[in-house]
């Protein structure tokens, strides 16, 4: 992942609570086997909707999502921050998330900001009478700016610092293969293992000789 310390760029105010993982992509968009992709199929049931705030010209140039309370609820769903984040979405501003939405976004290059209720909807109220105002969202200095507005956010320190290295959990693992293997190579010998042996091709079962 690339890091991210600070982004600026335009918002887009989705002024709707309570938006489910199965509204930010539906699940026969899941069989896919990539990480990217998903850009066609965000938001797809509201998008056939021309008046959704997604298909107004400003909604292509947005790269922050303004978006309502207990955003990304229900059932975990990592293609939804895909789908996010393949649009352009490199920020979510929200009152609320749900939590698991949260940790898949930290985990997947996503950064998920939550701020009190009166400021997400004033940066709501911002954008859309000025679709070009710039918002700044800095992550290394935990802030957000637009216009006149500077307010602080927090996020968890793990996570945080993930961000801003560019790193996912697998990035992390290698990191210590050094370590990992010098510890399997003075590890006892006497100490159990795990033997690794090939598989056998499986016959199929038959009954007086005719398969079933």
């Amino acid at each position: 992942m690339k890091p991210l310390t600070e982004h600026t760029g335009y918002g887009v105010a989705l002024r709707r609570g309570d938006v489910d993982t199965d509204q930010i992509i539906a699940a026969e968009y899941c069989k896919r086997l990539t990480k990217s992709g998903y850009a066609d199929v965000l938001f797809a049931e509201w998008r056939k909707d021309p008046a959704f705030v997604l298909n107004r010209p400003a909604g292509s140039d947005a790269s922050i999502l303004v978006a309502g309370h207990n955003f990304g609820t229900g059932s975990s769903r990592e293609h939804a921050v895909w789908a996010l984040r393949d649009w352009g979405f490199a920020v979510v501003i929200a009152s609320s998330f749900g939590d698991i939405f949260r940790r898949n976004a930290f985990k997947n290059g996503l950064l998920a900001v939550e701020l009190p209720v009166p400021v997400v909807s004033g940066l709501a109220d911002r954008v859309d009478a000025e679709p070009h105002a710039e918002i700044t969202v800095d992550l290394a200095g935990l802030e957000v700016r637009s216009g006149g507005l500077r307010h602080p956010f927090t996020v968890e320190a793990r996570a945080r610092q993930l961000l801003l290295e560019g790193l996912d959990e697998i990035a992390v693992t290698s990191a210590q293969d050094h370590a990992i293997t010098t510890y399997e190579r003075s590890r006892e010998e006497w100490l159990p293992s795990v033997p690794v042996t090939p598989l056998r091709p499986v016959r199929p079962a038959t009954v007086e000789g005719r398969p079933v």
